[in-house]
């Protein structure tokens, strides 16, 4: 009876809903995907992300009412694959602009089993054949299947047919998870048509599968981040064609994309540049008037300006206009309207950006504190994790999250024991736990930066080591900036004490571990592990249980270059805070230094990201630091010696060369001088290749770090040579990351604007949830020409996790901008 219900209830809600327009095909696109006003079809434009294989952006995806909703189709070993399982190698793609069709070959070589994916359009969608010419061999019958994933975000309170059987998809996951090798997962509903949403006009898809029953699978029973699977069994012992599905959608032939008004959710300095950008659907040819409206207290609204937008042609999938309001400088609360799109309100003030700063260092910055518990108000953050900081790692042994350890430890610790005095200091890296050093150094030496050009004095903590206690919202009478400085600090310099020199990091050993959700102290017992005790036993201080994390020491000579120089700098800073832990700090840079050039060859160890920058570049930041604090010629000698390396890539090395100038002769500032002018084309050339005026990185990993470093990079440029750079690119920066920018209006920084991210990929994000102050890497721009940063799926690490070095380039770029406006 209650199936029959729900049958019925469907029944009722499709006859209510529209169906598709018209039946039409999609094309092959100049870009090549399969194209349709309301539909796209991408067929492995992507490729699976090298290290955790599986970053939701590869295979046959669907681009539904301008969403990226379906992702991953392709053969996979298991139904619910998370990010480490098997993923295929890419041999090569295909496409057949006769045929219609796009091929994409990939293989399974160490199971020797190499197939071919081909799409071809049919009405409102594609028909997807998967075929090879030897048959799916032993070792993967019955575990290799065609998957397709679908965005739990999107299809989460909807429902699902299956051969006519109705059924609804939970908010959240139920049932036996999948456990590779133990048991499968359960189903879903399974048929041979599986309709996804059938209620909806902007939802509805449809796989019907020829020859092979369909699964339905609720993938966030195994991992938080995983997706709804669809998914068809490969047969045995066939050729040819051995799958095939019919995969369609419900279209719209009049659908375009609603305007999105880019503008800045914090509001806009009256003497400021103000530009809004609006984003259009790349077939929209309606014409309308872009306004500006003022809203007044008793919530009416007076028109301040209005004109039409001026074309700025097309970018990525869109095209883009700008409307300039510069002149409009009156304080008050205003709003922007193009078409039916009407903006969130923002204000227009002296004081807008004077709180801006607030909540990365009230807030995000003791949120990612180690080795402290974190309080505020009612609510721990996290106790204090990780006590039992490290263990020696490993010879030889490549971790999997970019960590290595080479054939030595190189420290006086044998693998597997106890390096003491590493419980102290730093932050959590980004939405993970680990301590990265580079993102220490490089956070330490931003916070330092802040300090001596901002002095700022902000105090709304209470940190207190001697409890391992930090509260938040509670001032102590000691500067947060400077507080922050130390902590990073103390993290640095306990490696130098604990085995003579910088390493890599500490991190969990195990993929259990990493994969942790929630409080950062349950990661571990906090107790030193003791080989000799059994699991269950432990007398307070040791436990047998083997959950300590590694630390990875491997000698790298860049990394130790950029760890020194964030201790020189931090020793500048802590001077009149913490005398002592000032002349600790700059006596352990200076020694190692020195150690450094005594070397006959630099340690050059070097694995993914972890173990410093390029040499030049990491030496460079040392020479300056020490120079800086020492005004020791043996330092300037060596900045001059890199002067052709400045000169090479002077965008990268600007801020360090420019800082290094009060202390360098005139012939080096000549020099810097001459770099700086012919950097003013390259500048002017990066930030005009799409309608925002900022470099919009296309990578892996969105790019609002490069946009802040830019800015940084802007602010000393301007103070060095303010006749060849001006101050607006600090401007449309911070105007980007607070809204201005593609896909969407809302602001990068959590709980800073009117309308910010709310979803993010911090350690809270199992609760969909965000952390005040903190920072996302913004626009991830996928190929060929899709822009996209999700605000309803925080799992999407490369759009959504937030990292603490960029909470050091936020404070100082807004400061910069509050000091350059005489703020």
């Amino acid at each position: 009876m209650r199936k029959s219900m729900i049958g019925m209830a469907l029944a009722s809600a499709l006859s209510m809903v529209p169906m598709v327009v018209s039946a039409a095909k999609p094309e092959l696109h100049e870009k090549e995907y399969f194209s349709q006003p309301s539909l796209d079809v991408v067929v492995f434009s992507n490729w699976y992300n090298g290290l955790f294989g599986d970053s939701k952006i590869s295979g046959v995806e669907l681009i539904h009412f301008g969403e990226r909703t379906a992702t991953n189709g392709d053969v996979r070993l298991s139904a619910t694959p998370e990010q480490w399982d098997p993923i295929p190698t890419f041999v090569k793609r295909k496409v057949d602009e006769k045929a219609s069709r796009i091929s994409a070959t990939l293989s399974y070589p160490q199971h020797n089993f190499t197939y071919t994916i081909s799409a071809v359009p049919i009405d409102n969608g594609v028909e997807i054949t998967l075929s090879t010419s030897k048959p799916v061999p032993a070792s993967l019958v019955g575990k290799a299947g065609f998957n397709m994933e679908f965005l739990p975000a999107t299809y989460m309170e909807t429902a699902y047919l299956a051969d006519g059987q109705a059924g609804a998809f939970p908010i959240y996951p139920t049932g036996v998870k999948e456990i590779i090798g133990e048991h499968a997962p359960e189903a879903l509903a399974t048929g041979k048509r599986i309709v996804l949403a059938p209620e909806s006009a902007q939802k509805r898809i449809s796989i019907e599968s020829e020859n092979t029953e369909l699964q339905l699978y609720d993938g966030r029973s195994k991992a938080q981040n995983g997706w709804f699977v669809v998914r068809g069994m490969l047969p045995a012992d066939k050729t040819g064609d051995i799958l095939t599905w019919r995969l369609t959608a419900a279209t719209d032939e009049n659908w375009l994309r609603a305007p999105v008004i880019g503008h800045s959710q914090v509001g806009y300095l009256p003497q400021q540049t103000k530009q809004a950008v609006i984003e259009l659907d790349i077939n929209d040819n309606t014409e309308h008037q872009a306004r500006l409206v003022k809203v007044n207290p008793d919530g009416s609204s007076t028109v301040v300006k209005q004109g039409k937008p001026e074309s700025k042609g097309q970018y990525t999938r869109y095209q883009y206009a700008s409307f300039d309001f510069s002149d409009v400088t009156s304080p008050g609360l205003y709003q922007l309207s193009y078409g039916p799109t009407t903006t969130a309100a923002f204000a227009i003030a002296e004081d807008v950006l004077d709180k801006a700063w607030h909540p990365t260092l009230d807030h995000y910055f003791p949120v990612q504190m180690d080795h402290v518990l974190v309080n505020e108000a009612y609510r721990v953050w996290h106790g204090a994790s990780h006590l039992d900081d490290a263990l020696q790692a490993p010879v030889n042994h490549e971790h999997f999250d970019l960590y290595a350890q080479g054939p030595t430890t190189d420290t006086q610790y044998e693998p597997g024991e106890h390096i003491p005095g590493l419980n102290v200091g730093g932050w959590y890296d980004a939405g993970d736990y680990d301590i990265r050093t580079q993102t220490q150094y490089r956070t330490v030496r931003t916070l330092v930066q802040a300090w001596e050009e901002f002095k700022l004095s902000r105090d709304t903590t209470l940190v207190d080591y001697d409890r391992k206690y930090v509260d938040i919202h509670v001032p102590d009478g000691k500067s947060d900036i400077l507080q922050q400085i130390e902590h990073g600090t103390l993290a640095l310099l306990a490696q130098y004490k604990a085995v003579g020199h910088a390493i890599p990091g500490i991190i969990v050993p195990d993929i259990s571990q990493y994969t942790h959700l929630g409080d950062g102290l349950t990661m571990t017992d906090n107790l030193i592990y003791d080989a000799a005790m059994k699991e269950t036993q432990s007398d307070g201080i040791r436990s047998g249980v083997f959950d300590d994390r590694w630390a990875f020491t491997s000698k790298s000579t860049p990394l130790n270059y950029g760890a020194m120089a964030a201790l020189a700098a931090a020793s500048r800073a802590l001077q009149n805070y913490k005398p002592e832990l000032a002349r600790e700090s700059r006596e352990t840079a200076i020694n190692a230094w020195a150690k450094e050039a005594d070397k006959k060859q630099p340690d050059m160890f070097q694995v993914g990201n972890t173990t410093g920058g390029g040499l030049r570049e990491e030496k460079l930041k040392a020479a300056v630091e020490l120079l800086i604090t020492t005004k020791d010629k043996q330092y300037q000698h060596a900045v001059n010696d890199l002067l052709t390396y400045i000169e090479s890539d002077f965008g990268r090395n600007a801020v360090l060369a420019i800082r290094a100038l009060p202390h360098m002769d005139k012939a080096y500032g000549k020099r810097v001088r001459a770099a700086a002018e012919r950097y003013q084309s390259v500048l002017q050339k990066a930030t005009s290749q799409n309608p925002y005026g900022v470099v919009i990185t296309e990578h892996g990993w969105a790019g609002n770090g490069t946009i802040l470093e830019m800015a940084v990079t802007q602010y000393y440029l301007h103070s060095a040579f303010p006749e060849l750079f001006d101050t607006q690119l600090i401007y449309r920066s911070l105007d980007y990351l607070y809204g201005t920018h593609p896909d969407s209006d809302i602001s990068f920084v959590s709980n800073v604007g009117t309308e910010s991210k709310k979803v993010a990929y911090g350690m809270n994000r199992a609760d969909y949830s965000f952390i005040s102050g903190a920072i996302v890497p913004g626009v991830l721009i996928l190929k060929p020409d899709l822009p996209e940063n999700k605000e309803n799926w925080p799992f999407l690490w490369g759009e959504n996790e937030y990292v603490i070095n960029l909470g050091g380039s936020y404070i100082f770029a807004v400061n910069a901008a509050l000091k350059l406006a005489g703020r």
